[in-house]
């Protein structure tokens, strides 16, 4: 049992090591982070209710997660391929596609949840 238990502790370091990593060295995580921040400040200011705090909590949750796995596949590309591969190419263009989709998602979630707000 004390291993299950030293074994989670250890997950939960290298979990939160991924996300200062992620905060401290990736543009884009950086850049949708103050978007959420502003969003969150938005939310404040506007008031808006629970659900739709919880929409978009889901909404930036989608993209900084899938932001963060594009970034695991593209760090995992260049490591296997250094130089550019037309492959390689296709394979981050998708994973790129993936956060595309987020990105839409968490935008008709703001449109829905803020159209009310500033009309």
């Amino acid at each position: 049992m004390s291993g299950f238990i030293i074994g989670r502790i250890k997950s939960i370091r290298y979990a939160v090591k991924g996300l200062f990593l992620l905060l401290a060295t990736e543009n884009a995580i950086i850049t949708q982070s103050v978007i959420a921040l502003i969003f969150v400040g938005l939310g404040f200011y506007l008031d808006i209710d629970r659900v739709d705090w919880a929409l978009q909590i889901l909404a930036i949750g989608l993209v900084l997660s899938i932001e963060s796995l594009n970034t695991a596949v593209e760090k995992v590309c260049d490591f296997i391929h250094p130089e550019h591969h037309e492959k390689i190419g296709f394979i981050k263009d998708i994973a790129s596609g993936a956060v595309t989709f987020a990105a839409l998602t968490a935008f008709a979630v703001a449109v829905l949840i803020y159209s009310p707000y500033l009309m």
